[in-house]
């Protein structure tokens, strides 16, 4: 999943450092100011201003802390991953024949090897990209795993038994277990973006360059290099690295918290060749100033916050179409399973359970959400667009069966009030382990600032919670993944109850909606520390059967064991641009594909 969190939230291909992020933010914290320019793309049909967080990290590997949205969309635009996907069901494995710089592995040796066939590419400086670009990036991911925010014990590079160059267009991999083709292809394969080896295979900024990476103490050496070079965003624009690229755009301008500006690069050999010369990214600081500015008609690409929807035929008589984002995504409340005292809370089913029935869904999505909404049900998420989400949720809405099942586990309900254990121990009709007698179910959420949905949406379920007893505290930060980080319960950073980052959706999945790096025990972006044998098991199997039945059995599962509290799926946004710009793709793997977009004539 390349990740998001902040503004957007998860993604599937990034997680932070203990946490995850999703975070393609469209309208987040970046400088405010009162963009300009974008009327340059209605008037001169050459420039497009999109609203969109100010990026913060250019590497083309994803790294603890930096796994926002709009770092896989600035990263994507200059450097190609090997596969990109489409969710249709047209094309096999998902991939998207277009923009894929390979054909599809073929797979033998009883499922083991996949071998995989480059198409003709080359870099922007016009050298070709071979198999030793993509050997390049596997090498550095294989010596620093501990480093990169997609690794998960056991998972990619570690289920490699063998990388074999063939040629300078064909590569296999065999795999140490044979896995379901169409997992491996979906959620190991994704990762891989071949990176110009002939550049930037050095350890320092003036070391020429060289076979580095060949070794693991070299590959060390040339990702510290890498990475202190993304830590240095002020010179994104103009440090020598950055111009050889494989992406349809090169950078032009980057102004740190501020302004984003790409040119077409015009030695891209990819199919689909950029339509205009310039795209402006532009950050605001809140949903309202970018929606200001959106009335105001001075951009060509924005959103409209949930909360402005009744102005939807306001922006139509000013030229711009209306258009949700469907995310191929779940939103939910984490709960921090290691915290010393809200811990042994959380691990009672029953608890879970009774604050999941005081979660009103169906009418927050409709009523708070504007319709832009729907329940989340379980880990697996409907075809997106379809409507389906919520039809059929484990636990539906049920104050009273929540207040009766806090009363059948020896709690003491006061409505309005607080609610103790009255009976501790493990009994069927006691508290549960670790939980003391008087124990207040007193709890505090970390949500997002900026939102007005989400603050109103917590206010709806503080009230819920209250009418049982429950007495939840609203924390609102800039940045709720960052301060909610997997830990320890000896560690001084464990002390949140729950966390939300759902404001665009928790989790974006990459083609293949399994869970081994969101609720597997250990998993990189499992920020609560959910552990569940069962679940474990039911996750293992997605991975190595290409039974359709397994997906529904690990969904059907989690769906009520609740590894977190199921929440309303926002969609990825409700998209405002200009109805003459044409090639505008909702893609629920939330890709911004630039080079698509033009102007009509």
């Amino acid at each position: 999943m390349r990740s998001r969190f902040h503004r957007r939230a998860l993604r599937g291909t990034a997680v932070t450092a203990g946490a995850i992020v999703i975070g393609l933010g469209l309208a987040a914290c970046g400088g405010a100011g009162s963009p300009k320019g974008a009327q340059s793309g209605s008037q001169g049909k050459d420039s497009v201003t999109v609203a969109l967080r100010t990026p913060n990290w250019i590497l083309p590997i994803s790294a603890p802390g930096f796994t926002q949205g709009e770092n896989a969309i600035f990263s994507g635009a200059q450097y190609r991953h090997l596969y990109e996907y489409q969710l249709d069901g047209s094309a096999k494995y998902n991939i998207d024949p277009g923009r894929s710089m390979a054909d599809p592995p073929e797979v033998s040796n009883g499922g083991k090897t996949l071998t995989i066939t480059l198409k003709d590419n080359t870099w922007s400086d016009g050298k070709p990209i071979t198999t030793r670009d993509v050997r390049f990036w596997y090498d550095l991911v294989s010596a620093n795993k501990d480093k990169w925010a997609s690794y998960r014990a056991g998972g990619f590079p570690d289920n490699i038994a063998e990388f074999t160059v063939k040629d300078e267009k064909t590569f296999s991999l065999t795999t140490t277990k044979v896995y379901n083709t169409a997992w491996f292809v979906g959620n190991q394969l994704n990762r891989i973006v071949p990176l110009p080896q002939h550049a930037w295979d050095k350890d320092s900024a003036t070391a020429s360059v060289s076979d580095l990476s060949g070794t693991s103490a070299g590959a060390g050496k040339v990702f510290d290099f890498l990475t202190a070079a993304s830590k240095d965003p002020k010179t994104y624009a103009t440090n020598e690295l950055w111009k050889v690229n494989s992406g349809a755009w090169k950078l032009e301008k980057y102004v740190p918290n501020g302004e984003v500006v790409f040119t077409a690069q015009k030695s891209y050999s990819g199919g689909d060749k950029p339509k205009v010369s310039t795209v402006v990214l532009r950050p605001f600081t809140s949903d309202d100033s970018q929606f200001n500015v959106l009335r105001a008609g001075e951009i060509d690409y924005g959103y409209v916050p949930p909360g402005n929807l009744s102005q939807q035929q306001y922006l139509e008589s000013k030229g711009y179409t209306i258009s949700p984002w469907y995310g191929w995504s779940i939103t939910y409340l984490q709960l921090n399973y290691n915290n010393p005292t809200s811990g042994p809370l959380f691990k009672q089913l029953y608890l879970r359970q009774a604050m999941q029935m005081l979660i009103d869904q169906p009418t927050i999505s409709k009523v708070i959400w504007s319709g832009t909404a729907a329940p989340t049900c379980g880990p697996v998420p409907p075809k997106p667009g379809t409507g389906e989400a919520g039809d059929g949720c484990v636990y539906a809405f049920d104050p009273a069966k929540a207040k009766e099942l806090l009363e059948s586990h020896g709690w003491k309900v006061v409505p309005d009030g607080e609610t103790t254990c009255q009976k501790p121990g493990t009994g069927a009709d006691q508290c549960g382990e670790g939980i003391a007698a008087g124990a207040p179910l007193r709890l505090t959420v970390t949500s997002q600032t900026g939102f007005a949905a989400t603050t109103k949406m917590f206010a709806e379920i503080k009230s819920q919670m209250a009418k049982v007893g429950i007495q939840l505290t609203i924390k609102e930060v800039p940045d709720s993944v960052a301060v909610t980080p997997a830990c320890k319960p000896s560690e001084a950073s464990c002390t949140w109850d729950m966390s939300f980052f759902g404001s665009q959706g928790s989790w974006y999945y990459p083609a293949f909606a399994s869970g081994e790096r969101l609720f597997a025990t250990g998993a990189p972006v499992n920020l609560g520390s959910y552990s569940n044998p069962e679940a474990d098991k039911l996750i293992e199997a997605t991975q190595f059967s290409g039974d359709e039945s397994t997906l529904k059995a690990y969904n059907d599962f989690l769906a009520k064991d609740l590894p977190v509290l199921w929440m309303p799926n926002p969609v990825y946004q409700i998209s405002a641009y200009r109805s003459d710009l044409q090639g505008v793709v909702q893609d629920p793997l939330n890709n911004m594909f630039f080079q698509d977009w033009s102007w009509k004539s």
